[in-house]
Parts: structure tokens; C-alpha cells; sequence
């Protein structure tokens, strides 16, 4: 399944950069994430809730950035489970970061994404419509701790 999208943030790129690699703040931002640690310099574990329809699961991720040529693009690989091993995720993703002018940086991410077991037996359009409205809940959180300068919380 193929997720991708775009948006604007009325910041400078060099200040958007700093805010999506910042595990705290992103955290703060995705849909559901209960927790982010840094495992090391390139890899981290995170715990997300989703839910589609009847069916709940906490997915235990891994996120590894496999390339990183700051402030512009990020790549990285998601792989995980839930604790049952009920539902199985993977996903190849490209995060990219354009200069519209020097106060607002276009954002455009992409995830090929896998989902096997329980969650997969759902139809792709279900899925989407769901990877569409956490992505929707995603930009907003983002936008606003960009644009209104939060910190992320622990700071």
C-alpha cells in the first residue's frame, strides 16, 4: 500500500528540519505513538495504538533511518509487531523537505507500506482511508508545534 502526501509549514526548512528529527516532537505528533526511544544514533523503538473498525492493536516498531542528507531528505525503514504477533507492519519511507520561500518549507512524505495478519485482512481502501486520517491528525499536531515554537515535552 502506497502512502504519500504533501504540506506546507510556515517555517524556514532549516527550523522544519530540526522539528521532524526530533524524536520527542514527533512522538507528540503521531497518531496514537505512546513512546519513542532512541536506540542509538540511526535506530529507535516506538509503540503505537491503532485502531480500524472492531480491531485494536499496539504495534511495537523498530524505525531505522537507513540515509539522511540534512536539511533536505530522510530515509528510513519501519518493521514491527504487535505483542501478539497478530499483525505484522513494514514500510519503506521517504521524508523530503522543500524551500518555497524563506518562510515556508513544503513537506512530502511517501511509505510503501505492508500490513499482514488481522489488520491486513481489511480492504486497501479501509486502510487508506485510515493512513489518510492519521496523516491528517500528523500535519496539524506538526504544524502547530512548528509554527507556535513548542517545545517537545520533556524539554
Amino acid at each position: 500500500m502506497r502512502i504519500e502526501g504533501v504540506f506546507r509549514v510556515a517555517a524556514p526548512r532549516a527550523a522544519v528540519w530540526r522539528k521532524i528529527t526530533d524524536p520527542a516532537l514527533m512522538a507528540e505528533c503521531i497518531p496514537g505513538c505512546q513512546a519513542i526511544e532512541k536506540l542509538s544514533p540511526t535506530r529507535y523503538a516506538a509503540k503505537v495504538a491503532v485502531g480500524i473498525g472492531p480491531i485494536k492493536a499496539t504495534f511495537n516498531l523498530t524505525v531505522e533511518v537507513t540515509r539522511e542528507e540534512p536539511p533536505e531528505r530522510v530515509l528510513s525503514q519501519t518493521r514491527g509487531e504487535e505483542g501478539s504477533r497478530a499483525s505484522i507492519v513494514s514500510a519503506e519511507n521517504t521524508l523530503a523537505l522543500t524551500v518555497i520561500d524563506e518562510e515556508t518549507t513544503e513537506v512530502s512524505y511517501l511509505s510503501e507500506v505492508a500490513v499482514s495478519g488481522r489488520l491486513g485482512k481489511f480492504g486497501l481502501g479501509v486502510m487508506k482511508k485510515k493512513a489518510a486520517a492519521m496523516g491528517d491528525e500528523f500535519v496539524e499536531a506538526f504544524r502547530a508545534r512548528v509554527t507556535n515554537g513548542l517545545a517537545p515535552a520533556g524539554s
